[in-house]
Parts: structure tokens; C-alpha cells; sequence
């Protein structure tokens, strides 16, 4: 079951997203083509679509009229022979055939009239047809008004002019627009081959500026059989946007549509070159380590030492004790240490003697007991 007319029309005017001035059948080829093909075409802004019939609503291809150098007729207008204008881009020839003079004549007026954004001085046209033709260029006009121009790059330092008949650019980095994209560097072709080259995780596509005046490239980076290939294509800047100088040219209207056209066109398997520091991907909790005390640790020394001093080759007999060092007390301990071991001594010898111990040396005393288990 075909599609109705209108729903056709609504499809390809949501695809185009351009205003509709005139449609017919026409025959097109290239230059290097030996046969015409045939085509139902729409002039929408300043773009004529071409569809394999009028029942087709997405096109086949296009032509961007901003890049029309020149359309002159093969042959001077003949009565009953069909029309054939020779139409020169900027990249291509391109043949148009219409079925007679008079079909020719119009679909002329037409596209001279949005390329040039005013009616042709020498026309023939009558008087409704000519109607027609000015109210589809004061639409064209407000459609022009409203698009906005996309802000041009910056360009970089070793692009701008020194000559006193050229004034340097200023430096706009400060005020560019957030259009500018993150893959977008002041480098050359040599410089965004090598930055791909090198950091093939950071993307596949650099956007720079051309070394032609006011013209712009993208450098992409293809990987294929035999190994990663650099492709550098060229974008000009026109006023209603920028133009993708392909084998047919594609016109968009921002730096971001040509990204988004070039992401569509590799299926995404290509990224823009974005740059970045190196993040961690995991989150660690580390503990402070165990202090492990070192065995030479210095152990302050005890002000007393032990009495009971187990030697292995002179072990004291039972219920001796072993005067404590020297050098760990002062005279005084010394003097009571001593006096209690010997009233000790002699209690072990003759437990029948009692001793009684003045104030001064019991409290010694139960120190003592308490470290040294008297």
C-alpha cells in the first residue's frame, strides 16, 4: 500500500527542515557519467533534493547550491528539445536535463534566485510565475535572517597574518561560544596526526583550523587491516554554515552537526579526541600498619633490682638471696638492703632469734617484699 501524498510531504519536510519553492522531474548525471538518470526534485532553501520518484520520502542525494560557480545552458533554447544546463561547483560538474525550454526556464530562475538571493534581471517568465518566484524569495530571505551564524574558531598564531594590510587577530579565547568543542585545537595537520597517533585512547577525530583563510579541517584516525590510517577532509565556512567537501558535498549548519555527520557516517565507531588526566577506577580504604616495636626497644631500668638472681653456674641455695647491683641503688638503699639481708641471713640460720625492726627500714622492707617476694 503506497503512501499518501501529504503524509510524503510531511516526512521529507521534517527531514530537510527547509522551506519548499519548487518541485518537478528532471534528469541529472556527472560529468564523468555517460547516461542521465532520472529524479523528481524539490528546491527547499538553498538546497535542491533529488528522489528516485515522488513517492520517496527520504532523498537520495543532494546539491548544496551555495557551492554553484556557474549554470549555463549546453545549447540555446530549441522548441520541443529538452534543456540541458552544465552546472559547475566548486567540486563537481554536474548535468541537469529538463523536458522542454520552458520547465528549463523555471527550474533556472529558481535556483539562481536562492543562490544569489535576488531575481535575475533577464527572465522569461509570466507574470503569475514571476509572482510565485518573489514571494518564495522574501520567504528565503526571513529563513536566512533567523538561522545564526555559527562563530568562527579561533585561529592559531602561526596562521595570522603579520602584514601591515592585515591586522592581527585578537585573541577571542576568552569569549568563545559554547559551540567550540573539546576536540577542537589550534594545531596543524602534521600536529593532529601525531596527537592521534600518540593517544589513540583519547578519540579517533580533531577538528583544526585550514591554512586557508577562513576555512577549517577534521583529521580522523581509521583503523583498518593493515594498521591505523590518518584522513584529513576539509570544511568551508560560509555564511549559512559549513561545507563538507566530500565527492558530494554535505552543507551543515554548526562545527557540532559536522561532528555529529562524521560520527553517523563511521557508525560510531569513532570518538572526539578529549584529553584527559588519568582517574582512579577504584575506591580503597588503607589502614595505618600495625606499629611492630623493634627489638632493641629501650627498657628504662628499675630503680631496684631483683634480689633473687637465678644464675645458672652459681644457683644460691634455699633461702639465700643475692645482693642486689651496685649501681641500681644509692648509699642509703644500699646500707638498708644490706642490713635487712643480714637480719634475714640470720633468722634462716636461728629462727628461734626474733628481731625487731625499727620504723625507718619497715617500709624498705615491704617494698622490698612486694618486688622481690621476700
Amino acid at each position: 500500500m503506497s503512501v499518501p501524498s501529504r503524509e510524503v510531504h510531511k516526512r521529507r519536510a521534517h527531514i530537510t527542515a527547509l522551506p519548499l519553492y519548487y518541485t518537478g522531474h528532471l534528469l541529472k548525471k556527472h560529468s564523468y557519467e555517460t547516461d542521465f538518470k532520472k529524479y523528481f526534485a524539490e528546491l527547499r532553501g538553498d538546497t535542491l533534493f533529488l528522489y528516485k520518484d515522488d513517492k520517496q520520502d527520504t532523498y537520495t542525494e543532494k546539491l548544496n547550491l551555495l557551492q554553484l560557480r556557474s549554470m549555463q545552458l549546453a545549447s540555446p533554447y530549441q522548441r520541443k528539445i529538452p534543456t540541458i544546463f552544465i552546472i559547475m561547483m566548486h567540486t563537481e560538474e554536474v548535468h541537469l536535463k529538463m523536458d522542454n525550454p520552458d520547465t528549463g526556464e523555471e527550474w533556472r530562475a529558481y535556483i539562481m534566485t536562492m543562490v544569489k538571493k535576488e531575481i535575475p534581471s533577464q527572465l522569461q517568465l509570466l507574470p503569475g510565475q514571476r509572482l510565485l518566484l518573489e514571494d518564495a524569495l522574501a520567504q528565503e530571505k526571513i529563513r536566512i535572517s533567523q538561522v545564526e551564524k555559527p562563530p568562527l574558531p579561533p585561529r592559531p598564531a602561526h596562521l595570522l597574518g603579520t602584514s601591515a594590510s592585515v591586522p592581527p587577530q585578537k585573541d577571542t579565547r576568552d569569549h568563545i561560544s559554547p559551540e567550540m568543542l573539546p576536540c577542537f585545537f589550534n594545531v596543524t595537520r602534521q600536529e593532529a596526526e601525531n596527537m592521534l597517533r600518540q593517544n589513540p585512547e583519547f578519540g579517533d577525530i580533531i577538528l583544526r583550523p585550514s591554512v586557508m583563510a577562513n576555512n577549517y579541517a577534521l583529521t580522523l584516525r581509521h583503523v583498518t587491516a593493515k594498521g591505523p590510517v590518518m584522513k584529513n577532509y576539509r570544511l568551508i565556512y560560509t555564511k549559512s554554515g559549513f561545507i563538507i567537501q566530500l565527492e558530494t558535498a554535505v552543507t551543515v549548519s554548526s562545527l557540532q552537526e559536522v561532528l555529529e555527520y562524521f560520527l553517523e557516517k563511521t557508525e560510531y565507531r569513532l570518538h572526539p579526541y578529549t584529553p584527559g588526566g588519568i582517574y582512579e577506577t577504584r575506591i580503597a580504604v588503607t589502614h595505618p600498619e600495625c606499629v611492630t616495636p623493634s627489638t632493641q626497644t629501650n627498657v628504662p631500668k628499675a630503680q631496684v633490682a631483683p634480689a633473687m638472681l637465678m644464675c645458672s653456674q652459681n644457683k644460691p641455695g634455699e633461702g639465700e638471696y643475692v645482693v642486689p647491683n651496685e649501681h641500681n641503688l644509692n648509699k642509703v638503699q644500699l646500707d638498708e638492703v644490706r642490713q635487712v639481708v643480714r637480719l634475714r641471713q640470720n633468722y634462716t640460720k636461728s629462727e628461734r632469734t626474733k628481731y625487731t625492726l625499727t620504723g625507718t627500714h619497715l617500709p624498705f622492707i615491704m617494698q622490698s617484699r612486694s618486688v622481690w617476694d621476700i
